[in-house]
């Protein structure tokens, strides 16, 4: 049982709070929620932008970093299509800098023209690079376009297009600042070692009196139900051919989740796993091949993807992977096969627990899921799993209409 505390100050701001007395340092994680599915579909790359203007100073503090790094503290953040977050480790000693940091720039930043072409530039340079120069960087966008018709979830948090980040004004970005920067749209976790009192404390007094904000949470729309095959070919100068097999799946609050996230490990978690042995080891159609869930907050995708060995054929290749779906669909799972991927499964979740700044993360996370109790209930949901639940849920989302096909060719010479 992980044991946390939970309070909220007067503007909202939640706070959870996990002693860990095994290490000296400290670990703060801030997540907002908002991520890219919260961004206007002509204006997308918005939460990730920010990533990078939290980073840009603020009115009181040009350099978030030379103060950090003096205190001893190091510090990060990413962006999803569900959240943002940022963390940052340091010493016990110095743990009020993180709070001085952390509130001046959650109250304002130093917007300015100047500041927000330097990021714009940071950014677009990084969607040229992410996207466009590296092989298989368009894999994700080609996805997402393919498996979304309506959700959100139809673009990566890099954004649709450059010209989307290109042509943001100053008016655009302050007003998704105060839009969803706000403490009454985050929570604020501190794990390591801790004093739960002082904490508070020093909560109130630096995050206590940033203005409650008028947080507008756009209401998304729902995907609707696959109901036929897609497939798309593209060709790029890439060295081997790629198959992607995309599957809509439930969301994050569902027992389905659980269930698929074990199918993904018995497909493909490891040398022994049925994938490897049979379309790798012993068939050799594949040079590398993978059984994965997207991981998002709302019903998600599981994909089955893989480098293919030379001279196979997609078709060769999607028939194979069909055959092992289907053995997935109608035969069960042997108890020592489902056993084996719990144990692992569970293996590395106590592992992350023993890390200070995992929990913050983990905590954060189930926050923005949901509720941060959530982390208490999960290896249960995992455990309960048995082998017709693993069997039916094969058969609801292993079917040819609810799959989208992405052929990713390598170009030939």
């Amino acid at each position: 049982m992980i044991e946390f505390s939970r309070h909220r100050l007067a503007n909202g701001l939640d706070i959870i709070l996990y002693p860990d007395y095994s290490t000296p340092m400290v670990a703060m994680d801030i997540c907002y929620h908002v991520g890219s599915k919260h961004e206007n579909p002509h204006r997308t790359g918005f939460a990730h932008l920010f990533e990078h203007l939290m980073f840009g100073g603020t009115k009181n503090i040009p350099d978030y970093d030379i103060p950090l790094q003096l205190a001893g503290g190091e510090n990060n953040a990413y962006t999803s299509n569900d959240l943002t977050n940022y963390y940052l480790t340091l010493p016990k000693d110095n743990l009020e800098t993180a709070f001085w940091l952390e509130s001046d720039r959650m109250l304002e930043l130093d917007f300015s023209e100047k500041s927000l072409n330097v990021q714009k530039n940071v950014v677009i340079e990084e969607f040229k690079q992410r996207n466009l120069n590296q092989p298989y960087g368009d894999v994700w966008p080609l996805l997402r376009e393919l498996t979304y018709t309506q959700h959100p979830y139809r673009w990566t948090t890099i954004g649709k297009e450059i010209s989307h980040i290109a042509d943001a004004s100053l008016e655009e970005v302050k007003d998704f600042f105060y839009r969803f920067y706000a403490p009454n749209n985050a929570v604020l976790v501190l794990s390591g070692n801790i004093n739960q009192e002082r904490c508070l404390q020093l909560a109130d007094k630096w995050f206590g009196t940033i203005p409650k904000r008028d947080v507008s949470i756009p209401e998304l729309p729902v995907e609707p139900e696959q109901t036929e095959f897609r497939e798309m070919t593209v060709e790029r100068k890439v060295p081997d051919t790629m198959l992607y097999l995309a599957f809509h799946m439930s969301d994050r609050q569902t027992r389905e989740y659980y269930v698929c996230d074990l199918i993904s490990d018995v497909l493909s978690s490891g040398n022994s796993s049925r994938l490897y042995q049979k379309l790798v080891k012993e068939e050799q159609l594949f040079v590398e091949l993978d059984a994965y869930i997207s991981g998002d907050h709302e019903p998600g995708l599981f994909l089955v993807s893989g480098k293919l060995a030379k001279g196979i054929s997609i078709e060769t290749a999607k028939k194979a992977v069909w055959v092992e779906l289907e053995r997935m669909k109608q035969d069960l799972v042997d108890s020592r096969e489902l056993e084996k991927v719990k144990n692992k499964l569970e293996a590395n979740h106590v592992y992350a627990q023993m890390n200070y700044l995992n929990m913050a993360q983990d905590l954060a996370t189930y926050e923005n899921i949901d509720r941060a109790e959530m982390m208490n209930d999960q290896l249960d949901w995992y455990r309960l799993v048995n082998a017709d639940d693993i069997r039916q849920t094969a058969q609801k989302i292993f079917r040819e209409e609810n799959c989208s096909q992405l052929n990713y060719l390598a170009q030939c010479e």
